[in-house]
C-alpha cells in the first residue's frame, strides 16, 4: 500500500510554497526600498493557499500570475512615490517567517508519525 504524502501532509505543503513565494515578494520590496516610484507588493495568502490547494496538480504556480500580488498602500507616502516601509516591511518578513516555521514543524511532526507507524511503534 503506497503512502499519498499529499493527503497525509495536508495543507502545509501548498502553505510552504505560498510562504516561500510571500518571502521573496517581501525581500524584493525590501530591496527595493530607495528605488523611486517603487511600488510594495504582497500577497494575500488565504486567497494563494486557497487557489493552491485548489490546484488539480497539488502544486503551486506563482510564476505563471495564478496568485494576484496586491499593492500595499503606505501610512505615510514618500515623494519620490515610492511605497516601501522599511519597518512594515520586516515585520511582514518576521510574521511570514514564523509562520513558515509552524507549518515546517506541523510537516516534521506528521512525518514523525508515518515513521512510527511504518516502523510499527
Amino acid at each position: 500500500m503506497a503512502i499519498d504524502f499529499g493527503k497525509a501532509l495536508g495543507v502545509h505543503e501548498q502553505a510552504l510554497a505560498v510562504r516561500a513565494e510571500r518571502t521573496r515578494v517581501i525581500a524584493e520590496n525590501i530591496a527595493n526600498q530607495n528605488t523611486p516610484g517603487y511600488q510594495a507588493r504582497d500577497l494575500d495568502f488565504s486567497a494563494a493557499l486557497h487557489e493552491a490547494a485548489e490546484d488539480g496538480t497539488g502544486g503551486l504556480s506563482l510564476s505563471t500570475g495564478d496568485v494576484e500580488k496586491l499593492y500595499r498602500v503606505p501610512y505615510h507616502a514618500s515623494q519620490d512615490g515610492n511605497t516601501v516601509e522599511l519597518g512594515v516591511e520586516q515585520a511582514s518578513f518576521s510574521q511570514n517567517t514564523s509562520d513558515f516555521q509552524v507549518s515546517l514543524t506541523f510537516i516534521n511532526m506528521k512525518l514523525r508519525g508515518l515513521a512510527k507507524v511504518i516502523a510499527g511503534q
